[in-house]
């Protein structure tokens, strides 16, 4: 659904309402979300961290920062992609997702960090139908 790209590496999103785990009754909405990690370049990477802005439908924004993801510190080579899922809990029936990657390129000794951004992705009860990935256009 929302397409993000720096450096050769482009972050694909799209997320959807997990209703089996939701509590409406509780203010307790729950959505899975899947990430599409491409690299486009001729260097390999590796995600060091994460950063996401959660923002629910009243304004409230949490953030959240952790090493990697789902446990991992992967390595995207040259024109492979990594994928993963995980999920966000909101006290709302909509919000959304932004954030960014801090990756590396890990082919020569003392390259710096850089930040990959993931473009502001909506998490909402509404289903749009779609269930591959787009890059927003």
């Amino acid at each position: 659904m929302i397409c993000s790209s720096l450096q050769g590496i482009r972050v694909q999103v799209r997320s959807v309402y997990i209703e089996g785990r939701s509590q409406p009754s509780k203010g307790l909405y729950f959505f899975a979300y899947r990430i599409r990690i491409t690299n486009n370049s001729d260097r390999p990477v590796q995600l060091l961290r994460r950063h996401w802005i959660i923002t629910d439908a009243n304004g409230k924004t949490e953030n959240v920062w952790g090493i990697g993801v789902i446990g991992e510190q992967p390595v995207v080579l040259p024109n492979t992609t990594f994928e993963y899922s995980s999920a966000c809990p909101l006290g709302t029936p909509s919000g959304r997702m932004e954030g960014d990657f801090e990756m590396k390129h890990i082919d020569k000794v003392g390259s710096r960090t850089f930040n990959v951004s993931i473009a502001p992705f909506s998490l909402s009860k509404v289903v749009d139908g779609s269930d591959t990935f787009s890059d927003g256009s």
